[in-house]
């Protein structure tokens, strides 16, 4: 039994919908949480998405962007859900039609039309006069097409609305240029326009006149690029009775190079990049499996290098390819926007801000740090204290790792140093940087609720919470990690992970989160809010980890480590990652 059916355009008009009877609650939730978290977020290489008791299944039509979404609980099996999606949307596409389709796109611009908008008098253009228009506009042209009438130019400037109307429809009669014309003649004046401008203005234009014209000193042409030379061009020859024969019949040949009839060179090759053609499944499967491996070769993890190309092919399948466009560079586009859609994900964290907003409330902003051993964990916490100390800001450092030997000496190097940097007395005699530790063999999460008191009552801005690095796969350590986070709710959870990875990237982030819900005592479990990309500058362009991590989370990368020093911290440039993840 379905709980609901809706089809809806992806400009968010809802077509068509039915709700199950007893099935209480709207629908409108799903379909939110699907648009939000799958379909802006580039994630429709799964056709199926659930959402807390239901199981969605969809299907895109890019040609008519309509979306058909079908829910139902997610303990039922419904194995005829897919093949039922594809013959709606077949009839649907059959009783919409293309008129269909143009009324939808009238119905949506009318619902933007009803936005409240600025008057016509508080324009710009309200400013504009007729003279001006004619200046910037036509120029020499306008004033010999429109005649007497911009002999009143002057007159519908100064006084009557009637009269600079009608010479603003004029106007636009001239600019235009279509009037009277059939689509063939503009689409033949157009060609002929672009012809002209690729041979350098040697080709010349179409005489509409039907008056026959006699240029002095005409010489036989030779044509370049191929095709056929055409005999008599020289219009000197003609008189009286047969110039205008001759003259239809060199335009004839003219037009032929143009592209009529014979294609060469050039033109041949033009003919095969313009079109209407529809992409599919197979035109797009070769160009889709050389981006698949060259993802790969640049440390995108393989699982996530299959789900973007399936995506991708699903957010093309069925469009029409643009003029003077080829499948490589239309799949290329396509992956390259989806790509910079996922390193932009839909929540984006701004620590400075949430701090001034926890100091305002008097308690302090908690980070705590979670990561496998060797990433680079403490250093790059001792960056980001270095950055909020340089943005104004106190902090206290927890040393919640008990475990690993030397981890305590560590972090009261990294205070010293950075105390040194800003000295006590240029902050009222008191440490921008204090270290708050038990010493080992503690409890790591006892530890952090202590910090996090101390810090409140001493008035800290933020505290950062180092805890042990540990392998996904081990559960006393996760178990560990899960019960602090629980019990002391920090207000942002950073996951600390190497750049130099790829596949392992997925493993590790996939079972963090995995343990932080198994362990956690809590039915809302807390996951990771973020991550830390370490040793960015030792990968050169195989930046493919960023794409793995950011996609299997949906969390965003917070920052990016890029050095040794306290201020080689970055955040990440979404655009330049992916012109480095797509050169060749």
């Amino acid at each position: 039994m379905l709980d609901f059916f809706s089809i809806f355009s992806k400009g968010g008009l809802v077509l068509w919908c039915f709700q199950g009877a007893g099935v209480s609650g709207s629908f409108a939730g799903p379909v939110n949480a699907l648009i939000r978290s799958v379909i802006l977020q580039e994630r429709t290489g799964n056709s199926s998405f659930t959402h807390n008791a239901l199981s969605l299944k969809y299907k895109l039509d890019n040609e008519f962007e309509l979306v058909f979404v079908v829910g139902f609980q997610k303990f039922l099996t419904l194995t005829y859900v897919d093949k039922f999606i594809d013959d709606v949307q077949l009839h649907f596409r059959d009783r919409l039609g293309e008129k269909g389709h143009r009324l939808i796109a009238s119905a949506f611009e009318e619902s933007i039309a009803r936005l409240p908008m600025k008057t016509y008098s508080e324009s710009k253009k309200s400013q504009k006069t007729v003279k001006s228009m004619i200046e910037t506009k036509g120029g020499e042209k306008v004033k010999e097409q429109t005649g007497k009438k911009n002999k009143h130019a002057k007159k519908a400037e100064t006084g009557g609305e009637e009269q600079t109307k009608s010479q603003s429809v004029s106007m636009k009669a001239v600019e235009n240029g279509n009037q009277g014309m059939t689509q063939e003649e503009i689409i033949q004046r157009n060609r002929a326009e672009f012809i002209r401008k690729q041979t350098g203005g040697r080709g010349e234009k179409i005489n509409k006149s039907p008056r026959p014209q006699n240029p002095k000193g005409k010489v036989n042409r030779v044509w370049d690029m191929g095709g056929t030379n055409c005999k008599d061009l020289d219009y000197s020859k003609t008189n009286s009775n047969t110039s205008h024969n001759n003259q239809s019949q060199d335009n004839d040949c003219f037009i032929l190079h143009r592209g009529r009839k014979g294609f060469g060179g050039m033109f041949g090759m033009l003919k095969g990049l313009v079109g209407s053609k529809t992409l599919t499944q197979l035109d797009m499967e070769p160009v889709l499996e050389k981006m698949k491996d060259h993802l790969i070769a640049k440390n995108v993890a393989a699982d996530i290098a299959s789900q973007l190309c399936d995506s991708v092919a699903k957010k093309l399948e069925g469009k029409v390819m643009g003029t003077f466009t080829t499948v490589a560079s239309t799949v290329k586009q396509a992956l390259q926007d989806s790509l910079v859609q996922i390193l932009q994900p839909k929540r984006r964290v701004d620590i400075l801000r949430d701090v001034l907003e926890a100091r305002a409330q008097r308690k302090p902003f908690v980070i705590t740090f979670c990561g496998v051993n060797g990433v680079g964990k403490s250093t790059n916490l001792a960056k980001i204290s270095y950055w909020l100390i340089e943005n104004g800001f106190t902090v206290l450092i927890a040393a919640c790792d008990t475990f690993r030997a030397g981890a305590v000496e560590q972090l009261r190097t990294h205070q010293r140093r950075l105390n040194s940097l800003h000295p006590p007395e240029q902050h009222g005699g008191r440490p921008v940087v204090q270290l708050f530790e038990k010493g080992y063999g503690k409890d790591a999460a006892g530890i952090a609720m202590e910090a996090i008191a101390f810090a409140r009552n001493q008035s800290f801005d933020v505290v950062l919470v180092d805890t042990a690095g540990r392998m996904q796969d081990n559960a006393p350590l996760m178990t560990a990690l899960a019960k602090l986070i629980a019990v002391n709710a920090p207000d942002l959870v950073l996951f600390v992970g190497e750049a130099l990875v790829g596949n392992e990237a997925v493993d590790q982030l996939v079972k963090f989160n995995q343990a932080l819900a198994d362990h956690s005592m809590s039915d809302h479990p807390r996951l990771l809010d973020g991550i830390v990309l370490t040793k960015f500058d030792t990968i050169d362009d195989k930046v493919g980890a960023a794409i793995s991590m950011t996609y299997i989370t949906g969390q965003p990368i917070v920052f990016v480590g890029t050095g040794q020093t306290y201020s080689d911290l970055r955040s990440l440039n979404a655009r330049a990652v992916v012109n480095a993840l797509m050169k060749a």
